[in-house]
């Protein structure tokens, strides 16, 4: 165990009295009523949402699961979240906008302004306590793993220690200050966490073990494992870690932060948004510094770690004494490498990994609160609660939610089983998730079958499909781990296929929306395209006015800056990577791919603001925006 000197207190004292303070600094702001506690009033720049989003997704457990997976499949293992460009980048040029022009609180209030009648409602509710209490305490719990074990190799802390003190902290923050507590905070945390994890990169190169960059890739166990891509060789490898991530996972599978269409805490930061515009560029830069900035640091450590650790057994003979609780997993080698820092270096890295819990956390839990409150409790419960009422109940269900993750924190065992736990259930939605801004014909019955089909399926591959296997048809368990029905990657497969089978049999099955309802969503959002043509035709030979029938499209040129910049986001991010590995040539290359990319999406951003201004989608802001950045 690593012990913290008076050098390292100071920091952490200092971490900790700049976030209080942040929280102190925006609680009466935040008391004002609901809609400043979670959304700051909708007038917040978009560098600071940008920032904020890549605070909250920058959480304690993401080091640790870039660490499990380039210890068991090589840097090219990424690409099971690197895949999740596209949907980030679709979010940024086609829905951010329809987001922020909806006008609603929350992403769960969205079900009511799309659906109709009683099914809508349902919808909404359903959806509240899904995602408002089981997937969000989940995401919590993980989280909250991540950092027990952290804590618990750092310092030798106990689950129940960790989670007092971590909870403790971050649960009275959020409560006090809300939402614009949280995005100062996010902005601080951010710098606070990249701070450490380039410090903690460095001093793991550094290592006498490791013998710098040059010593850490060309040994025998790391220079296996550098490749951008799967052995093409190996079909298995190229089917799970990169065809069916970029075919198939980023718009059939949800997952929070890169949902299809955006969604979650992504939406929330638009719908806080000053304009759409804010909106566009809040979402872009997040997606740019997700990709493209933060990773090398994270990888280095974890190939750093497969030479100072080279398997479980040299992790757990070099940590013997581990709190009760603390399971031994490859996700156990990141905080394992942070007792090799120095003092003063040590304080930091321990105050950017508890700000990055920090972010996150409270981010979901404020999330979670406005679904309880806006969702759950004004809409079912009392709709003519008082402001007041609203944002005390709100920190009330703050604290439950942090209750509710502790204590389910400590049934996970890692981190790469609860990124596959999430992809999972929510596989075969996202295509779901979409469709719904652009076709009519999905109604709330689309939305209960997808859900209905997603998680029972999810769940019996995870823990029914063994036995069955095994106990039913007598299958050896080594037999078994080695076929393809064991693999997480072909099993997502089947899910999106059987889901998507179901919603789409019964939207076809049950009746459409009426069409007030459709009418009322198009003239709020604008949606336009083939799929809402019925709705504008059907209204023009009924003699109601529609605005938006005369639009021009801008999806096609949405996707088309998509395409692009995913282009220039990639070549930057393996640019990093190629620089680093010393082949400057083919960074060279990359670089330039990068430049060109970056001035086609600037062109194409372009085109796309000038046709949002011709539709008068109160973009006009989009152009100078464009230009500034």
């Amino acid at each position: 165990m690593a012990s913290l000197n008076n050098l390292d207190l100071a920091v952490l004292a200092l971490f900790f009295m700049s976030t209080l303070f942040i929280g102190w600094r925006t609680m009466r702001k935040a008391g004002q009523s609901s809609s400043e506690f979670f959304l700051s009033g909708r007038s917040i720049p978009w560098w600071l949402l940008g920032f904020s989003l890549v605070a909250t997704t920058f959480s304690a457990d993401t080091p640790n699961l870039v660490t499990d997976i380039v210890r068991k499949n090589g840097v090219a293992g990424n690409w099971c979240w690197w895949a999740f460009l596209p949907t980030g980048l679709t979010t940024v040029f086609i829905y951010a906008k329809l987001w922020r022009k909806s006008g609603v609180t929350t992403d769960i209030e969205f079900y009511e302004l799309r659906y109709s009648g009683k099914s809508g409602a349902f919808v909404r509710g359903f959806r509240t306590l899904y995602l408002g209490l089981i997937v969000n305490t989940f995401i919590m719990a993980s989280v909250t793993l991540a950092i027990i074990k952290i804590f618990g190799v750092i310092l030798g802390f106990s689950p129940l220690m960790t989670t007092l003190i971590a909870g403790t902290v971050t649960v009275i923050f959020t409560a006090v200050g809300g939402f614009s507590a949280v995005l100062w905070a996010d902005f601080v945390l951010f710098i606070v966490a990249m701070a450490g994890s380039i410090a903690a990169a460095i001093v793991a190169v550094k290592l006498p073990e490791v013998g710098g960059l040059s010593g850490l890739f060309s040994h025998p166990e790391v220079a296996s494992k550098l490749s951008f891509f799967p052995d093409f060789s190996d079909h298995k490898s190229v089917l799970t870690l990169l065809a069916i991530p970029l075919v198939v996972q980023w718009w059939s599978a949800w997952y929070p932060g890169a949902e299809p269409g955006g969604g979650s805490y992504t939406a929330q930061r638009m719908l806080a948004a000053k304009t759409p515009a804010h909106a566009v560029g809040a979402t872009f830069f997040f997606n740019a510094c997700h990709y493209a900035v933060r990773p090398w640091p994270w990888i280095l450590v974890a190939l750093a770690s497969i030479i100072i650790f080279p398997n479980l057994d040299a992790l757990k003979a070099a940590f013997p004494d581990l709190p009760s609780g603390v399971n031994v997993n490859d996700d156990l080698a990141y905080p394992a490498m942070m007792t090799k820092l120095p003092h003063g270096i040590l304080g930091i890295v321990v105050a950017s990994l508890f700000a990055a819990y920090m972010s996150t956390i409270a981010t979901h839990l404020n999330l979670g609160s406005s679904y309880m409150v806006n969702d759950f409790y004004k809409r079912f419960v009392n709709p003519t609660a008082e402001e007041k009422k609203l944002v005390a109940i709100g920190r009330l269900w703050t604290v439950g939610l942090m209750i509710a993750a502790c204590l389910m924190a400590l049934a996970l065992k890692n981190a790469l089983d609860a990124f596959q736990i999430l992809l999972s259930i929510g596989a075969g939605t996202g295509l779901l998730f979409l469709l719904r801004w652009f076709w009519w014909r999905l109604n709330a019955y689309s939305e209960i079958a997808a859900m209905c089909f997603a998680f029972p399926v999810a769940v019996y591959f995870k823990f029914g499909h063994p036995f069955v296997c095994q106990h039913w048809f007598g299958m050896a368990e080594d037999v078994f781990k080695e076929s393809w029905l064991s693999v997480p990657e072909y099993q997502l497969v089947a899910t999106v296929v059987v889901t998507t089978i179901g919603w789409l049999t019964v939207t076809f099955l049950t009746p459409p929306d009426d069409k007030e309802t459709l009418r009322a969503f198009v003239r709020k959002t604008r949606a336009g395209g083939p799929g809402w043509r019925k709705v504008y035709r059907d209204a023009e030979q009924e003699g109601v006015s529609l605005k938006g029938a005369n639009d021009k499209w801008p999806v096609p040129t949405g996707i088309l800056c998509s395409f692009v910049g995913c282009v220039a986001i990639y070549c930057a991010l393996f640019a990093v990577g190629a620089y680093l590995y010393g082949k400057f040539v083919v960074g060279t290359w990359l670089l330039f791919g990068t430049v060109v990319g970056a001035f086609l999406l600037f062109t194409c951003w372009r085109r796309l603001e000038a046709i949002s201004v011709k539709n008068g989608d109160e973009t006009e802001g989009g152009v100078e925006l464009v230009k500034e950045n």
